[in-house]
């Protein structure tokens, strides 16, 4: 059996090891693979192993011995999953790996939204607070978070444990979509969420119905004192809609871990405006997370090829 990792270097950079799937086959590693180059390179594959590259039609229905496709990762939209099933080739992913990882990233980007720590860490490198006038000061106000709204777009595994730290912070949270399991909250419609919220955080999975879903209507709802953050998919937003809201402050800001293209393209008109935090998917990428996904996907693998496959898609 051969299997191809395809992009293996974002998933395990070094700090992890891939000697356990040598018990499958022959393994061909690649760090990162081109679109123009996936086809020669997994052409005789029995399974793929993907993070991020697309697995399409055309190279699904070229690879004669393919068995299996494994997603290291949860959202597998970038899998033909209908040619898959057409030529009885297995799709899984990795269903629960970063629960705790991208919620605490979520209030992570929030506490940085409310308190400023980045921004107020370089002013001190920068050598304001030795030339300050006076024994303290902020670059931008704070917020306290006792009593204010949370709003969450998903309340499912990530959402609930964002809410449930949200919640010992002493916020209050509304939600929209899913059931809250351990904390108090009220779930309301979409468009109440949007305009009661003082911070809204998405936490759903990218779906053919709620692309750009926040659209300029929803972001009107907004608070202008309100902020949005976004550990999901860059896809669920309206981006160009997103920049204009915050370049006329009828939001106070945004905090971002997706974007719509990954890498952006140069001159996004979201990198460009200071009150909008960007960081580069980075809430996936703890240790302990992604040891969760080499484990399932190794399991993964294994329980495909002895005839009793777990985590399928669809």
């Amino acid at each position: 059996m051969k299997i191809v990792i395809t992009d293996g270097f974002t998933l395990n950079p070094g700090d992890l090891s891939w000697k356990d799937f040598d018990s499958f086959g022959e393994v061909i590693y690649y760090d990162r693979t081109p679109p123009d180059k996936i086809l020669d390179r997994v052409r005789d594959a029995g399974v793929i192993v993907t993070n991020k590259t697309p697995v399409s039609a055309e190279v699904i229905n070229e690879c004669k011995h393919l068995k299996l496709i494994a997603v290291t990762a949860t959202g597998y939209n970038i899998i033909d999953v209908a040619a898959a099933q057409r030529r009885n080739v297995l799709v899984c992913n990795v269903p629960e790996y970063g629960t705790h990882s991208v919620a605490q990233h979520a209030i992570a980007l929030l506490l940085e939204l409310s308190n400023h720590v980045g921004v107020n860490n370089e002013s001190v490198h920068e050598g304001k607070w030795s030339s300050s006038v006076d024994w303290c000061y902020t670059k931008s106000p704070i917020i306290e978070l006792k009593e204010k709204t949370l709003g969450i777009v998903g309340m499912g595994r990530i959402g609930n444990q964002t809410a449930a730290i949200a919640s010992a912070l002493g916020m209050e949270i509304i939600f929209n979509r899913g059931e809250a399991r351990t904390i108090s909250a009220r779930k309301v419609s979409l468009e109440h969420l949007f305009q009661e919220s003082d911070f809204i955080s998405l936490h759903c999975p990218l779906r053919p119905d709620n692309e750009k879903f926040v659209n300029r209507e929803l972001l009107a709802l907004m608070k202008p004192t309100a902020f949005l953050i976004n550990t999901s998919r860059g896809q669920l937003i309206d981006e160009q809609a997103l920049a204009e809201a915050l370049s006329n402050r009828s939001i106070a800001g945004a905090a971002l871990d997706v974007l719509s293209k990954e890498p952006p393209i140069e001159g996004h008109p979201l990198t460009k405006l200071k009150n909008c935090i960007i960081t580069p998917h980075t809430a996936w990428l703890s240790k302990e997370a992604r040891s969760r996904i080499l484990k399932t996907s190794l399991e993964n693998i294994r329980k495909a090829l002895a005839g009793t496959p777990q985590n399928l898609i669809l």
